[in-house]
């Protein structure tokens, strides 16, 4: 157990900045210990927050009760089955340490969230972690065969085998999954592999404006091609990246949107995947290049990767909200942050998985301008409910955690959000897990549109 300065500050928060002090940090050798914790966490009534690399988006891992913090980072072993095609790994596992290593023996796991070089195995269950490649190879739920550790209040169990096929009982496994460490301790998880691809082929589109950018993607769908990858990026976003490198995206050409494309697979079904894709992208495009080598690839997807850091150009504080909405509904969304802009005065960059819908929007602004803090508090809001307007989702990958628990019952009616609490009580009787994340009240959004106060902003 630690309760010097350092570590408490170190749990106290995530990416999503907001911060409140735990009174301890365990870090535990065994699964007993675990375990034993949970049990006096019940006993005592102490809140307790399972945390990893502190990577979440939203406050998740944030011990907003206070309490304990389960810090499971060491827990970093995995075991390879490269005959059966599984991995065997620990909450603590980099997430790229361990693609890495199926893909050295031929196998390959598919999710890759952006901070898949940091991020942890855990942390991905607990979110359901996506990616750029989630259109063609899912997310996280869809290689999870098994996980193991503990309930709540302190009992171990398994969620299913390391098998293909498995009808026994509740579908415990997936409930635990995307939970944000509110339903159970994960000490481990069977992962599924899939034979790694053997080629990969990229292509950087750009086009004069956002719609006609879009248009194109709605062209692939139509001729039913599926990428691997299938990337947007608005002007905003282009224009804070060449600012942010120094560097064009594409000389000679300022001012254009992007898509950016990787067909994979077996050498033959690349090229003729690629070769489809070229010419459906290739309409109205005024810049197309496929990346000769994975050196040339890797410089077309700087702009893509830079994106994040680049936004504080726009302003020193950001809300970054990862809608969804169905496919023929992706231009209405651009439409609106463009309106938003606006409406706001403030930016509205926007990039995302244009490929399954999933858009990271954000609003730009200094936090230290009340008229921009006020803008911006409800410029977020009336996107949120656009986003429901739409028929999308609130979030798509990050989970609700603290910062979008605001939301929620734009999401979801009564009955739902009733449900889903008495699932969370009948799994943690006490409310010692991670309490304080999800289900807080609407109320709260309320009281952020009054008082122009929130502290789900992402500062640089």
């Amino acid at each position: 157990m630690a309760t010097d300065k350092p570590s408490l500050e170190k749990a106290s928060v995530d990416s999503a900045k907001i911060r409140q002090m735990p009174s301890a940090v365990i870090r535990p050798a065994s699964e007993e210990d675990i375990s034993a914790l949970l049990r006096l966490c019940n006993e005592r009534r102490v809140p307790l927050t399972v945390r990893g690399a502190g990577t979440a988006t939203t406050g998740a891992a944030t011990p907003e009760k206070g309490g304990w913090v389960l810090d499971l980072s060491g827990w970093k072993h995995f075991e390879l089955d490269t005959t059966a095609g599984w991995a065997y790994a620990q909450p603590g596992v980099i997430l790229k340490d361990l693609q890495e290593a199926a893909e050295k023996t031929g196998w390959f796991y598919p999710p890759d969230p952006s901070s898949h070089a940091y991020c942890t195995v855990g942390g991905t269950l607990a979110t359901n972690a996506g990616g750029l490649r989630a259109a063609k190879y899912g997310v996280t739920r869809d290689y999870v065969a098994a996980l193991e550790g503990f309930m709540p209040t302190g009992e171990w169990v398994r969620w299913g085998l390391n098998l293909r096929k498995f009808a026994s009982g509740y579908n415990i496994r997936d409930l635990w999954l995307g939970s944000e460490g509110t339903l159970g301790v994960i000490t481990g998880a069977v992962l599924k592999l899939i034979p790694k691809p053997a080629s990969r082929r990229t292509l950087l589109c750009g086009y004069p404006d956002e719609m006609t950018a879009l248009a194109a993607v709605r062209r692939v769908q139509e001729a039913r091609l599926v990428p691997s990858v299938l990337e947007f990026l608005d002007r905003q976003s282009v224009w804070c990246v060449e600012k942010f490198t120094g560097e064009a995206v594409s000389p000679g050409h300022p001012g254009l949107s992007y898509l950016l494309v990787e067909a994979d697979g077996s050498e033959s079904a690349c090229k003729a995947d690629a070769s489809k894709l070229k010419k459906v992208l290739a309409m109205n495009a005024v810049v197309q290049r496929e990346a000769a080598d994975p050196v040339e690839a890797e410089r077309l997807w700087m702009a893509r990767r830079k994106c994040s850091p680049a936004m504080f150009l726009m302003g020193d504080t950001k809300l970054n909200e990862d809608v969804v909405v169905p496919w023929e509904k992706q231009a209405e969304l651009l439409e609106y942050t463009l309106k938003l802009r606006e409406e706001t005065g403030l930016a509205t960059p926007t990039f995302g998985h244009a490929a399954d819908g999933n858009f990271h929007v954000h609003l730009m602004y200094d936090a230290k301008n009340p008229a921009q803090r006020k803008a911006a508090a409800l410029g977020v809001g009336r996107l949120m409910e656009e986003v429901v307007r739409l028929g999308g989702a609130i979030t798509g990958e990050h989970g609700i955690g603290l910062s979008k628990s605001p939301f929620l019952r734009l999401q979801h009616s009564e009955a739902e959000v009733a449900a889903m609490q008495r699932v969370k009580a009948a799994f943690d009787p006490n409310g010692i897990l991670n309490p304080g994340k999800i289900f807080t009240p609407v109320e709260i959004w309320k009281t952020a549109r009054a008082e122009v106060t929130f502290p789900w902003e992402h500062r640089r």
